[in-house]
């Protein structure tokens, strides 16, 4: 007799980089458009916001909500709107070490966990054709911070201390411990 097929995670995200991640980790998921508006710049509020506002299509699987923002000497930077202000963006994180800090929750209606993981990128000096060839190339677009490490941003990129995923857009590092703590071997971890 065979075990019943594990319930997929209900992801909050329609997000390309995180549904690869979920992919590479080997977890069962269902994307799911979340109704949360951004009002903040606190990623965790961001990511139990959208956790929940798909909670009730659940049932008892449990729903990752999450968010990342890059963060430099308090500043919080967003997705830039134009290729004059991802430029603007990445000449002020040149040559300086920052953060990218995502929040992550994963709920069902009897549990919350909620997380912030930290991962500190630094970047190498960027000259100006540095920085025209990285706009040029378009990859800012929809990016926090204006850059994707995980493209042709990875030459941005001097040094990294933490997890590279979540500079990516998931912090699976955290993702895999909590599954496992919760759904021992459910999930294939723990």
């Amino acid at each position: 007799m065979s075990a019943p097929p594990t319930p997929p995670i209900l992801l909050a995200s329609s997000s390309p980089q995180r549904l690869a991640i979920m992919a590479q980790l080997g977890l069962p998921f269902e994307v799911v458009a979340h109704r949360y508006d951004e009002t903040t710049d606190d990623p965790v509020v961001h990511a139990v916001g959208k956790a929940r506002s798909v909670l009730e299509q659940a049932g008892d699987r449990p729903v990752l909500g999450v968010d990342t923002e890059v963060i430099c000497n308090g500043r919080v930077y967003g997705k830039p709107e134009s290729a004059q202000e991802a430029e603007l963006m990445l000449d002020s994180l040149s040559g300086r070490t920052h953060e990218v800090v995502s929040g992550l929750a994963l709920i069902t209606p009897a549990w919350e966990e909620v997380h912030r993981e930290t991962t500190r990128v630094t970047f190498r000096h960027l000259t100006p054709r540095d920085l025209s060839h990285y706009v040029a190339y378009g990859e800012w677009e929809g990016r926090a911070g204006g850059y994707a490490i995980q493209g042709l941003g990875a030459s941005l990129v001097e040094r990294i201390m933490g997890d590279y995923l979540n500079v990516v857009g998931l912090p699976a590092g955290l993702l895999v411990r909590v599954l496992s703590r919760r759904f021992p071997g459910l999930y294939g971890f723990g």
